[in-house]
């Protein structure tokens, strides 16, 4: 029994110790891998842009006057020369009572200064045919020598200032009737009158063909000069605006090349740079923060029927192409942590993670080029933290997948 009980001891306490020495004992280490390949690669600046017609016009009311209600809709088509909206003048005031009789009182003085000035004209006729008859006797006196040359001359004198008198005593009449006409207007012409006479008109046509993109008067109403009416372009001269980072806007050169996506369509649209505007302005961001922008216009390449469906002030996403490659040895970036003055990865050798220096090349954020340092085929941990160290026991997190 004391045998059986010995051996009993002896087997707990080896239980007891491969226990503690397992618990102990380094556990491999859990880790994401990805394989060293050759793919396409591309170095980008992402920024969001809006689509805007190259030529916009803006139509405004050249005179202040009466604009009657446009029967056009945005969208609809128009040509060259096509009439687009119609300017009456200002319809007249509306008379209360006291306007009224100030109206008519005006016109009763003007009737009695048009009866004064006519009875003036009938006194200076008056005045001038005596005037004439008087000149008459003395010239007939005077060729029978029976009047002097001075009182011929007076009385001549007197007949041309008697005829002066009459004359403007008959322009005194007219200028009364034209006011006692301009005092009548205020009556005849007030707005609730009904106006037979058509009044004038201007017309406003459009000076491209293209659509309307935008109404700012529909209803008809009094509009003042240089009030904007209508704006109108064509839909199939686009070009792309998009504001990008100050910093950003240094690397980025007319001509290069652009792409454009998720902008509703299933094709990616092509572009060139065509303008990196000199000025830029300041943009509260998402997170107000305050940045510096640089607009870039850029020119839609691809064919004109891939994005026929794409409107004025329509939103894309752009990709600037700083630098691409079609063949390169990449790994993703989450791979690379800083060694010593450079770069290393964590290769993963014989379930052991080893590190190994690399020589980096161009970056888009997501992958690198791997100049030196790694082969094609070679497996490299992704997301290596403090916890791998060179030689480390390793395990994969996905167990569809072999460590070599």
């Amino acid at each position: 029994m004391q045998w059986r009980r010995r051996i009993g001891l002896f087997l707990l306490s080896a239980a007891i110790v491969l226990a503690v020495g397992y618990g102990f004992w380094p556990q491999p280490i859990a880790v994401d891998v990805k394989t060293v390949t050759r793919a396409p690669l591309q170095v980008t600046i992402e920024e969001e842009g809006k689509s805007r017609v190259i030529d916009r016009f803006v139509l405004s009311a050249p005179v202040t006057g009466f604009a009657r209600r446009i029967e056009l809709d945005v969208g609809n088509a128009i040509s060259r020369g096509q009439a687009l909206m119609v300017l009456e003048p200002l319809p007249s005031e509306l008379l209360d009572p006291r306007s009224r009789a100030q109206a008519e009182a005006r016109v009763a003085a003007a009737r009695a200064a048009l009866n004064a000035v006519q009875e003036n004209a009938r006194a200076a006729a008056a005045d001038a045919d005596l005037a004439r008859m008087e000149f008459e006797r003395i010239e007939y006196l005077y060729k029978k020598d029976s009047a002097s040359k001075q009182e011929r001359d007076n009385v001549g004198a007197l007949a041309l200032r008697t005829r002066a008198n009459q004359r403007s005593a008959e322009f005194s009449v007219e200028v009364a009737r034209f006011e006692l006409k301009a005092a009548l207007t205020a009556l005849q012409y007030s707005a609730a009158e009904e106006q037979s006479r058509l009044p004038e008109k201007v017309i406003i046509k459009a000076p491209v063909t293209g659509s309307i993109f935008k109404i700012h008067h529909q209803s008809e109403g009094v509009v003042n000069a240089g009030e904007a009416l209508i704006e109108i372009g064509s839909p199939h001269t686009l070009e792309v605006e998009v504001d990008v980072l100050s910093a950003d806007a240094v690397r980025i050169n007319p001509g290069m090349r652009v792409l454009f996506d998720r902008w509703g369509g299933d094709k990616i649209l092509e572009g060139l740079v065509r303008v990196v505007e000199p000025t830029g302005f300041t943009k509260i961001s998402a997170l107000g923060v305050e940045e510096q922008r640089v607009l870039v216009i850029v020119d839609i390449t691809s064919p004109p029927e891939i994005w026929e469906r794409l409107g004025d002030g329509y939103r894309l996403e752009a990709r600037f192409i700083l630098w691409e490659g079609h063949d390169i040895l990449q790994i993703p970036s989450s791979a690379l942590f800083r060694y010593k003055e450079g770069w290393a990865v964590f290769m993963v050798k014989k379930k052991k993670a080893r590190r190994c220096v690399v020589q980096v090349g161009k970056s888009n954020g997501l992958a690198t080029q791997i100049i030196d340092g790694l082969a094609e085929g070679d497996t490299v941990i992704t997301h290596p933290d403090d916890a791998i160290k060179d030689g480390s026991s390793i395990r994969l997190r996905d167990k569809s997948k072999k460590i070599l």
